[in-house]
């Protein structure tokens, strides 16, 4: 019984955990947080190390699916990784000297803003954006019964290609100025990172939406990539300072790699406005979470 409670439960938790990280192009640390902080009773600076010691494999999981399945633009994750890289281990230093209320009220207070965000632009967005793409989608398994109509389809899709590269920011090559933008996203990120334990991609899935200018699926694997980046100089330092329950943490790791891989497939098959509002459900979710558990409401 105390194996199943130690590591099968965990696993299945982190598993969830991945799913959601692949397909939002979170670290899933807004979930661990709440998970080591109110099923594993630990205290609020070991929460949010045993949380991004968890990321790592988690995103890393993620980010060469995403790759493979050509939904992230690598160079703009390089860049916000390795700005966040710089940032992240003075997050972990304002954790380790900041009241543990303070650590958790500043997490739900980044989850909320993030996820105000998001959902605004998922209700600002038109919803027959996203029925059109699964029109054009179905048109094209269609066409591909016959030999004429394929031959018409790929002229046409072509065309359509090239059409959108050309107003898509996803589909271009990216600015200097874009990857700029992708690395001061970065700084932010990773202090945001290494103070409250998460990867950083609640942050910089938003700014890469409005500041950079790109969909949401690339911005949910781009931001995976920046993530297995930022998290490692803080997961070293939180080591070093011995705040990390690694049981716990490779416990959950077992389920969160495969869900990982899981939820970055699915990214593929779920509208862009339908990605938006979960994220932003998530979220609040998460961070109604944190704020009760502070107020003593959940024990």
């Amino acid at each position: 019984m105390e194996l199943f409670a130690q590591w099968v439960i965990p696993a299945l938790v982190g598993l969830g955990i991945g799913v959601l990280s692949g397909l939002l192009g979170v670290g899933g640390g807004t979930i661990m947080v709440p998970v080591f902080r109110l099923v594993f009773g630990m205290s609020p600076i070991m929460s949010t190390a045993t949380s991004l010691f968890t990321i790592v494999p988690t995103s890393i999981s993620g980010a060469v699916s995403h790759v493979r399945n050509k939904t992230c633009l690598p160079a703009l994750g390089l860049a916000a990784g390795l700005g966040g890289a710089l940032t992240s281990p003075l997050g972990v230093q304002l954790a380790s000297i900041s009241p543990a209320w303070l650590i958790m009220v500043v997490a739900a207070i980044i989850i909320i803003w993030s996820a105000v965000n998001i959902l605004g632009k998922a209700i600002k967005a038109k919803p027959s954006a996203a029925a059109d793409a699964a029109a054009v989608s179905a048109s094209s398994s269609v066409s591909s019964t016959t030999a004429s109509t394929t031959a018409a389809g790929a002229s046409t899709k072509k065309a359509t290609s090239a059409e959108s590269a050309s107003s898509n920011p996803s589909l271009q090559k990216l600015s200097r100025k874009q990857l700029l933008l992708g690395a001061c996203i970065g700084l932010v990120a990773g202090v945001a990172s290494g103070y409250v334990g998460v990867g950083g991609g609640f942050l910089m899935v938003p700014l890469f939406l409005s500041v950079v200018g790109i969909d949401m699926r690339k911005a949910s694997g781009t931001s995976l990539i920046a993530v297995m980046i930022l998290a490692i100089p803080g997961v070293i330092q939180q080591g070093i300072l011995g705040n990390i329950n690694y049981v716990a943490g490779i416990a959950i790791a077992i389920g969160s790699i495969p869900g990982a891989l899981i939820g970055s497939r699915l990214v593929t098959h779920v509208p862009d406005r339908t990605l938006r509002f979960i994220f932003g459900g998530f979220l609040i979710v998460a961070a109604v979470i944190l704020v009760l558990n502070e107020l003593g409401i959940l024990g």
